[in-house]
């Protein structure tokens, strides 16, 4: 199971989100902190705010902000969201399955059985939950938000 950059990109939007509530974050924050393209950002900005997660604002002083606490953003809703369905296998999607197998294929049904069970665990998982260790992550973001980079490592 992979998701796609997208949904990454917008769990880590709602993450900085949650961590510097309730100010409005500015999506060159997002960019700055994440090392993301700004065109992408705007992009699932503008999806999480037709979706209800966040709330945008526009125009010079603009940015975004949670739209609801961070506990009633269950993370599985967002990669609903984000990734649509998950269709793993072609068996999955009766519009385009070309499987002869399909019906009997013990394959299939333990990969329905898997993504549930993926689901499941996203969906018992809130943005408060991702967001629970604030003072760490705000640790580690605040050298980016400066500008700063850590020196790289050498290996001797």
């Amino acid at each position: 199971m992979k998701l796609t950059a997208y949904s990454n990109y917008a769990l880590r939007s709602l993450q900085l989100a949650a961590l510097k509530a309730p100010s409005l974050i500015k999506v060159d924050d997002v960019v700055k902190v994440h090392g993301l393209a700004r065109p992408h950002i705007v992009k699932i900005v503008h999806e999480l705010g037709r979706a209800g997660f966040l709330e945008t604002q526009r125009g010079r002083g603009g940015g975004f902000r949670l739209a609801r606490l961070p506990q009633d953003i269950v993370i599985g809703d967002v990669i609903r969201l984000t990734e649509g369905p998950l269709e793993l296998v072609e068996c999955f999607n009766s519009d385009t399955n070309t499987c002869p197998l399909i019906g009997i294929c013990k394959l299939s049904r333990a990969m329905q059985k898997a993504t549930k069970a993926f689901m499941a665990v996203l969906d018992d998982l809130t943005l408060a939950d991702i967001a629970s260790n604030r003072s760490e992550l705000l640790a580690r973001i605040a050298p980016l938000e400066e500008g700063i980079t850590s020196p790289k490592r050498t290996s001797r």
